[in-house]
Order: structure tokens, then sequence, then C-alpha cells
């Protein structure tokens, strides 16, 4: 009987010599794992591949433990995607060595680009855990994804503060997306799945929290996210080497200032001396990030009558937004600037509704948001 499809995509990364630079090579010439196996050895050589790795990849028929493992993923409840899937998602296709494929448990939305990364020390200060808790809350708040890696401290916190505000968050693990590693983060792990979040693993089922994972997993951080904030780091810590691959991938490093007196935020505080982004509140994390979310500016025209008037993304607003972004642009209209609780008072909705849709409408570049949660037409 021959192999599944998925088999293949599996099978892609258990060759010798076949990491994720050269799996993602692979498939951009070949497109699909199973066209990769199917392909010639001239062929894959004539692709870039050495010799005996294309060799190895003709030679390979090792597929009944793969099928196994595929067997395993309903009962665990995880699927696969895989790179030629749309639930890909499209910031970690960016980098140069995304995985061909990983594996997921609750879910994640792929289609939005709008991911932040938080990372930090597992041994974190009560301040540091404070901080990191807020900052994911306020970013989920905001519409954005929290993405941080399941660990002790920091991580933990910020992915609790996206769960307090009903956000979402996703974990990416340096162990099979079957081991919940550390251990005592297991409830936290199970709400992440129930809060519509997810788990992502690039690492075989039943892969162990060994040590080498890591940096692996980290890059998978950096890359998921349009930017990694770090809230707490030594001098020698896994989140420096997040924020390293962040800038290898061209991604926006920010960090949270901390006390020169505790060896906590040495790493950190030298991020900021080296050019990072200070970072006190979440807004210096939107404000930064603005820019990438592709915001146009909206042109101001002058109508026959006189009256400026919103051109550009505004021009569409009577006719195709929602009643709820009506009733927020209503609220605005008349004021030259206006108090997030007033806008709340004058739509009349809900607090986090009306938040995420000023975050929206601000990165569209229809909203502006001044010192002290100030807001007006762009």
């Amino acid at each position: 009987m021959p192999p599944s499809s998925d088999a293949y995509w599996l099978a892609l990364r258990r060759v010798r010599g076949v990491g994720p630079r050269t799996a993602r090579l692979l498939l951009e010439r070949f497109g699909s794992a199973e066209a990769v196996f199917g392909a010639g050895e001239t062929d894959l050589i004539g692709a870039g591949i050495p010799r005996p790795t294309a060799r190895s990849i003709h030679a390979f028929n090792d597929f009944a433990p793969l099928e196994m493992e595929l067997c395993e993923l309903p009962r665990i409840g995880a699927r696969l995607v895989r790179w030629t899937d749309p639930d890909y998602p499209f910031n970690l296709k960016q980098i140069a060595d995304p995985p061909p494929y990983f594996f997921i448990r609750g879910q994640f939305d792929a289609a939005n680009p709008r991911c932040v990364a938080v990372v930090g020390a597992r041994a974190a200060s009560e301040v540091g855990r404070r901080m990191a808790r807020r900052l994911g809350l306020e970013l989920a708040v905001k519409g954005f994804t929290v993405a941080s890696g399941l660990a002790r401290g920091i991580d933990s916190e910020a992915h609790q503060g996206a769960l307090d505000a009903g956000g979402q968050t996703v974990a990416l693990m340096g162990c099979g997306i079957d081991v919940i590693y550390p251990p005592e983060n297991r409830k936290l792990a199970e709400a992440i799945v129930a809060g519509h979040g997810g788990l992502i693993s690039e690492l075989p089922v039943g892969t162990p929290p060994i040590a080498e994972n890591f940096p692996g997993r980290n890059r998978l951080i950096a890359g998921l996210a349009l930017g990694v904030v770090v809230v707490e780091a030594a001098e020698k810590s896994g989140s420096l080497i997040t924020a390293r691959m962040a800038l290898e991938q061209d991604r926006q490093v920010f960090a949270v200032p901390g006390s020169p007196l505790t060896g906590r935020s040495r790493g950190s505080n030298r991020l900021l001396k080296d050019g990072a982004r200070l970072v006190d509140c979440v807004e210096d994390v939107i404000e930064e990030l603005t820019p990438q979310m592709g915001a146009i500016a909206p042109k101001k025209t002058t109508s026959r009558d006189g009256a400026e008037r919103l051109g550009g993304n505004a021009a569409n607003v009577n006719e195709s937004e929602s009643n709820e972004v009506k009733m927020i642009l209503n609220a605005l209209k008349d004021a030259e600037k206006l108090h997030i609780d007033s806008i709340i008072e004058n739509s009349r909705l809900n607090a986090r509704i009306v938040l995420n849709l000023l975050t929206d409408l601000e990165l569209r570049g229809l909203v502006t948001q001044y010192p002290g949660k100030l807001f007006s037409l762009a």
C-alpha cells in the first residue's frame, strides 16, 4: 500500500540532510512533499541539493512509523498544517527557514498577521510578571494574537493576560505536541486550546523537551510575530536568542527596562543599548508596528461646498462598514479629541468592542490616538 500524502510531509524532515532551509528549497521547486519524493535523483541535484542528500531522499522508504504518528494525531486532538495549506501563517512563511509543516492543537488565525511575541525570564520578578500579564491582556484587547513559549515566568503571564482579555494566544513548544512542558502548565495549555488559541510544535509526536530543541522553537516564536517584546532577560538567556532571531528575520525588537541592580534585566537592558525600542506601555508596541500593518493615511479632499472630507479608506465608511464602526466614527465626528470613556458612552458599545475597533481604525489610518487615551478622526 503506498504511503499517504501526509506521510510524505513528515518524511521530508526525517531524511538526513534535510533541514528547514533545504525543505523550503525543495517545496518551492517541486510544489509538494509527495512531488519531492517522486523526483529523480538527477532532478533533486539539479534543484541545488547535495548528492548525498538527494540519494537519501530517493532511497527513503521508512513510512510505517510516520503513518502511526499520523494516526495518533486525532487521539490527542491535533492536526497537521502543511506549507501549502491556506491556514499556514503568512508571517511564518516569510522567514528563511520555516518549517515545512507543524502540528497544532486548537486554533490560530493565520489570516491575521497581527501577532506580537512576549518573552522573558523563567525566574521572573513580581514586577516583571505583572508587566507581562498586562502586555498580554492589552495586546489581546486590541486585537493582537499573543505568542510565547509556554515557559514558566514571563511566558506564562503573557499567555494568561491574553486569556484574561478573552483574546487569542498561541504557544510555540520545544517538545512534541502531546508533551506539556513544564508539567505545571498543563492547565494553562488546556485553557489556551479551550480559549480559541493554539499549541504549535514542528517536532515529532512524543519528542521530550531537551535543550537542543528550544533554539528552533525560538525561531518560530520570532517568525510568527511582527515583533518580539522582551520583558526580563539575563545576560545569557533564551529570550535573547529569540530577540537575535527576530532581528535576523527583520522583525521589530522591544524591551522593557529593568533595574540595573538585578541580574534579571541585564540582557533586556543591553537590548535597549543596542537599539531595541523601549516599552513601558502597549501603545509603544502598536505605534512601532503600525507601518507594517499597511496602514494608509486617509487623504483629505475638498468638496464642492468647500468642506474638508476624509478620502482614501474613509470614503467607504458610510457604505460598507459595520454598524459598530459607524457608531464610533459618529461619536468622533463632532469632537476635536474624545476620551475613550466618552466614545464608549456615546457609541453604547461594549468597552472591549470599542477598543478592538479603535485599534483596527487606527491601523487603517482612519483614527488617531493621542496620549491620555484621547482619539480623533485622522
